[in-house]
C-alpha cells in the first residue's frame, strides 16, 4: 500500500477535469482500508469510487482513498430468486452484464449508467423507471473514525429520488465496501414503461423481450443521447428530474400546454429537466471547451481541458434560466467538489 504526492486526478473522473490529489492511495483489500483509516482518520480524506458522479472545481488537499474492492459472489438463492453479493470497486455496467449472462433480472434497466458499485447505494441510482432500491437488501459500511463494520437494510438507508441516508445524516461518516442485491432467475418483471424502451424494442422486432433485450433497449436509447465519457468528458444527467405539486403542474401546464411530464402520485409530478433546459435554450450551447450537450440537454459537456469551475457556473446560469421561465427549480444531481 503506497501512498503518492500530487497525483493528478484527471484518470479518476469522467470528467476529465485536471486537478492534483496532494496524497493518493489505491485500496484493493478491506483490511488495507481499515489500517489506513487507522493512521489516517484524523486527516482530511477524499472518498474516490468510480468518479462518474462528481465535478472537481480545486485540487484535492487531502489523502484521497480510491476504492477498488473487487468480488463478486452468491451469497444465497432458491429457484426463483438468488442473493448476490458484489464489491464497492466493481464496475456498476460490468456487474450488470454479468447478472444478464446468469438470467439474473431487475437491474436491465440500469445499464450503462458509469461508475462503480459502492456509490449506487449512496446516489440510489435510476433509470428507465428502475431505482437500485428496488433490489437492494444491504450493504456493508466501514465507519472512518472507527474502522468498525456496519450492515444497512434497505429501510437503515432512507431511499428517495437519488437520495439516501448517506447523502444526509451519514454524509462523510461510512465508506461502503460492498451491496447484496436479490435478482431474479425467474418470472422477471420487465419494466418497458418508460421512455423510449418499447419504441427501440420495436425498432428492434422484438416482440417477446427478455431481460437482455431490455437492457440492449437501453443501452442503445443511452448511447444514442449520451456521450461516451472516454471520448467527451461527462457525469451523465447533470440535473435531477423535478418534482413539483399538480397544482403547480397545472399552472405549468396552462403557460406550456406540451410540457412532458409524469405523474408520480396524487399531489405530484415529475417534469423532465431536460425538456426545461432545452425550452430555456441551452440544449447543443458551447462555450469554449465545456458546455451542453447537442443530444441531452442534461449532460454537461468537457470538450476538452476545461475547469471545473467554469462548468459549475454554467450550471448555475441554467438553473437561474430555468427559475424565470418556468419558476422551477432543478436541483443538481451531480457532487461539486
Amino acid at each position: 500500500m503506497v501512498i503518492e504526492k500530487n497525483v493528478s486526478l484527471k484518470p479518476f473522473n469522467t470528467f476529465g477535469i485536471n486537478t492534483t490529489a496532494t496524497l493518493y492511495c489505491d485500496v484493493s483489500t478491506i483490511e488495507q482500508l481499515k489500517n489506513i483509516l487507522a493512521e489516517h482518520h484524523t486527516n482530511p480524506l477524499f472518498i474516490l469510487g468510480g468518479g462518474s458522479n462528481m465535478l472537481l472545481t480545486k485540487d484535492i488537499e487531502a489523502l484521497v482513498l480510491h476504492i477498488n474492492l473487487k468480488g463478486t459472489s452468491i451469497l444465497n438463492e432458491t429457484d426463483d430468486k438468488v442473493i448476490i453479493k458484489a464489491m464497492a470497486g466493481e464496475n456498476w455496467h460490468e456487474f450488470v452484464l454479468w447478472c444478464l449472462e446468469h438470467n439474473y433480472g431487475g437491474i436491465e434497466n440500469l445499464s450503462l449508467i458509469p461508475g462503480n458499485l459502492g456509490t449506487a447505494p449512496i446516489q440510489n441510482i435510476g433509470a428507465y423507471g428502475v431505482e437500485l432500491k428496488d433490489v437492494f437488501v444491504s450493504c456493508e459500511a466501514l465507519h472512518i473514525k472507527s474502522q468498525k463494520v456496519k450492515t444497512f437494510t434497505k429501510d437503515d438507508c432512507n431511499f428517495g429520488y437519488r437520495e439516501s441516508v448517506f447523502k444526509q445524516d451519514l454524509k462523510g461518516q461510512y465508506i461502503i465496501t460492498s451491496v447484496n442485491f436479490e435478482l431474479t432467475k425467474t418470472n422477471h418483471r420487465l419494466h418497458m414503461d418508460y421512455g423510449a424502451i418499447k419504441d427501440q424494442l420495436k425498432a428492434f422486432n422484438i416482440l417477446e423481450p427478455t431481460i437482455q433485450d431490455i437492457s440492449k433497449a437501453v443501452i442503445a436509447i443511452r448511447q444514442s443521447k449520451l456521450p461516451d465519457p472516454k471520448v467527451i468528458g461527462n457525469s451523465g444527467s447533470f440535473f435531477k428530474n423535478p418534482i413539483i405539486s399538480k397544482d403547480e403542474f397545472d399552472i405549468l401546464n396552462d403557460n406550456f400546454p406540451n410540457a412532458p411530464s409524469y405523474q408520480i402520485s396524487d399531489t405530484e409530478v415529475k417534469i423532465p429537466a431536460g425538456w426545461l433546459i432545452e425550452q430555456a435554450g441551452f440544449k447543443g450551447k458551447r462555450f469554449n471547451n465545456y458546455g451542453v450537450h447537442s443530444k441531452q440537454a442534461l449532460v454537461l459537456v468537457n470538450y476538452g481541458n476545461a475547469k471545473g469551475k467554469d462548468i459549475f457556473e454554467l450550471a448555475k446560469l441554467i438553473q437561474k434560466t430555468v427559475k424565470r421561465i418556468f419558476n422551477i427549480e432543478i436541483e443538481i444531481e451531480v457532487n461539486i467538489i
